[in-house]
């Protein structure tokens, strides 16, 4: 058998087609598979990873106990053949159906996006969410499929940790300032290349990506004081108040004040 062949025999008749490239071995078992959805119980045993799949109206049809939970919800039944807006408050529904109304449209694919999450009994926390659309043999797109990852504690063992970890620090205490990755670099003791590289593998975000984090941690702590937007925006290291509002809403699904209104509507019913 060449090297570049497959060998696939099964038993009871069901698959005995011999010498298959990869490729074609590939075809074959996908289509022998007798249920499409056979990974929903693998996602089911994964509790920091939300994972899905939508119609091209953009119901659930297949979902994770980890969403059930976050939901709020007990059995999958609750949310299956329901959209996001049926099933999140609002406006945070609205938000997410139209994520996925850009993505069933073709407009594009969602890869690492970061977000802040606030599911209904369960406290703020910040995932990256993927969204890819399901497509038909033609092309055409029938629906999307997508997963939220919980962000992973920080990789202390790194040997990099402590280089990046001073990094870090500065990005902490002085999320306010402009923040250039070059001087984020120069502070790390390495080139830009390897500090986006261990960013990623110490802490699963880029540099980027955590000074967007901090500045919005920071900015959901200050909505709930009596500061306006507008200095809000500046404390962040935004100088321009129509960015800030346009990286929070890209985060939060929310624009701050409507953030400030559930933070507000969150304490009257603590």
């Amino acid at each position: 058998m060449m090297g570049d062949e497959i060998c696939i025999m099964v038993q009871n008749g069901a698959m005995q087609t011999e010498s298959l490239t990869p490729d074609a071995a590939r075809a074959a078992l996908g289509a022998a598979i007798a249920d499409p959805f056979f990974s929903e119980g693998l996602f089911d045993a994964l509790p920091d990873v939300v994972f899905f799949v939508k119609d091209v109206a953009g119901r659930y049809m297949v979902v994770n106990q980890t969403l059930v939970q976050r939901c709020g919800q007990r059995h999958k039944s609750a949310l299956i053949g329901r959209t996001p807006a049926e099933v999140f408050s609002h406006p945070f529904g609205q938000t997410y159906q139209a994520q996925d109304m850009a993505v069933l449209a073709g407009d594009a694919d969602i890869e690492d996006q970061l977000e802040l999450h606030l599911y209904p009994n369960r406290d703020p926390g910040w995932c990256l969410t993927r969204k890819h659309a399901l497509r038909a043999a033609d092309g055409s797109i029938i629906g999307l499929t997508g997963i939220s990852r919980d962000l992973a504690m920080a990789d202390k063992k790194n040997p990099a940790y402590r280089k990046v970890a001073a990094a870090v620090n500065v990005i902490h205490e002085q999320y306010g300032q402009p923040l250039q990755l070059p001087e984020l670099a120069r502070i790390a003791n390495m080139s830009v290349a390897q500090i986006e590289r261990y960013f990623l593998r110490i802490f699963h975000l880029t540099p980027r990506q955590m000074i967007i984090q901090t500045r919005v941690d920071a900015a959901s702590r200050l909505l709930n004081g009596d500061a306006s937007v507008a200095e809000i925006a500046q404390a962040c290291g935004y100088g321009d108040h129509s960015a800030f509002t346009r990286q929070f809403k890209a985060t939060t699904g929310l624009t701050p004040s409507q953030y400030r209104q559930v933070a507000a509507g969150r304490k009257s019913e603590a």
